[in-house]
C-alpha cells in the first residue's frame, strides 16, 4: 500500500476477498483497478473475481492477481480465466507500477472512445428496423467450432438442432472457420474477436468470434475455438449487442463451466428481432 500511495495512488485495502466484494459494492467511488492476492480467508482471489466479472457495474474494471502461486499453471490457469495480468511475488514495484499505469490508460482510453460513440449515436437518426422478423427467427443458427489438430474445424454444439436447414451447418461452421484462418493465419485466430460478414453462398449473414483456452493436449498448448451466429440479416449495431453475449459465452467455454445453448439462442434471436 505505503509504495502505490507515494507514487500518488489513493489504495482502499482489504484483508480477504469477501470484505473486499462489500467495499466494492458499497463505496461511492468505482476504483480504476483491482490488484488481488489468490490465497485469501473466507473469500479467494478466484471467488472475488468470479463475483466481480458478474456484476455489471464493477466488471470493466482491470483486474490483476498478484500472488505467490507462482508456478507456470497457477499464472496459466488465472489467465485462462479472464484476468487482465498475473504478477508472481516476489516482484519489482516498477513492473507493478507499469502494469497499472498501462490498464488505467487503456480502460480510460476504451472509455473515452465509448463516450464518443454515445454522442455519435445520438447525433444521428439510426434505422430502428430490426435484422429480422419474428417469423425469421427460426432461421437463426448459434454454433461453437472447436480446432481439431487432425481434422481441421469441428462443430462441437449448434442449436436448434432439428436438421431442417437448407445447407449443412457444419459445412457453414468449418467455412467460417476457414475463412478467418486464411485471413490472420492459424496462430493469430484469436485476435479475430469479432467479425460481420456474408456468407454470399447461403445467402445468410454471420457473425463470428473467436477465441482459445489452455489445452496441453493440443499444438501450442492452445484449443482455438469460434462462436458463431447465422441468421438472415444481421446488422451492425446488432453485432454490438451480439458480441457481449458471445464474451459471456466465450468465458464459460474457457472456464470449462456448463452453459446452456438453447437460452444463448434465445437471448441472441430477441436481440435480432428487438428495435435498436
Amino acid at each position: 500500500r505505503h509504495l502505490l500511495e507515494v507514487n500518488y495512488y489513493d489504495v482502499i485495502t482489504a484483508n480477504n476477498g469477501k470484505v473486499a466484494l462489500e467495499l466494492l459494492s458499497t463505496s461511492k467511488r468505482i476504483p480504476e483497478i483491482i490488484i488481488s492476492d489468490i490465497t485469501m480467508p473466507e473469500m479467494d482471489g478466484y471467488d472475488l473475481f468470479e463475483a466481480v466479472s458478474n456484476n455489471d457495474l464493477l466488471n470493466h474494471i482491470p483486474f490483476i492477481f498478484l500472488s505467490g502461486r507462482n508456478t507456470p499453471e497457477d499464472v496459466r490457469f488465472g489467465k485462462m480465466l479472464g484476468v487482465d495480468d498475473y504478477l508472481t511475488k516476489p516482484f519489482e514495484i516498477e513492473d507493478l507500477l507499469a502494469i497499472i499505469m498501462g490498464k488505467i490508460s487503456r480502460n480510460k482510453n476504451v472509455k473515452e472512445i465509448n463516450a464518443k460513440i454515445e454522442v455519435l449515436l445520438s447525433s444521428v437518426k439510426i434505422n430502428t428496423i430490426p435484422s429480422i422478423s419474428e417469423e425469421e427467427k427460426s432461421q437463426v443458427i448459434l454454433l461453437v467450432v472447436f480446432w481439431d489438430d487432425k481434422t481441421g474445424p469441428k462443430l462441437v454444439s449448434n442449436f436448434p438442432d432439428n436438421g431442417n436447414t437448407s445447407f449443412s451447418i457444419e459445412k457453414v461452421g468449418q467455412q467460417l472457420f476457414h475463412a478467418i484462418v486464411s485471413l490472420y493465419g492459424y496462430e493469430d485466430i484469436s485476435k479475430a474477436e469479432g467479425i460481420l460478414l456474408n456468407i454470399e453462398n447461403f445467402k445468410r449473414k454471420g457473425y463470428i468470434f473467436f477465441d482459445a483456452f489452455q489445452d496441453d493436449t493440443v499444438r501450442g498448448g492452445e484449443r482455438r475455438f469460434m462462436i458463431g451466429l447465422v441468421a438472415p440479416k444481421i446488422n451492425y449495431f446488432d453485432s454490438l449487442k451480439i458480441k457481449e453475449v458471445f464474451n459471456d459465452i466465450s468465458s464459460k467455454i474457457k472456464g470449462q463451466k456448463d452453459w446452456d445453448i438453447e437460452n444463448y439462442w434465445e437471448k441472441l434471436s430477441t436481440i435480432l428481432i428487438s428495435h435498436f
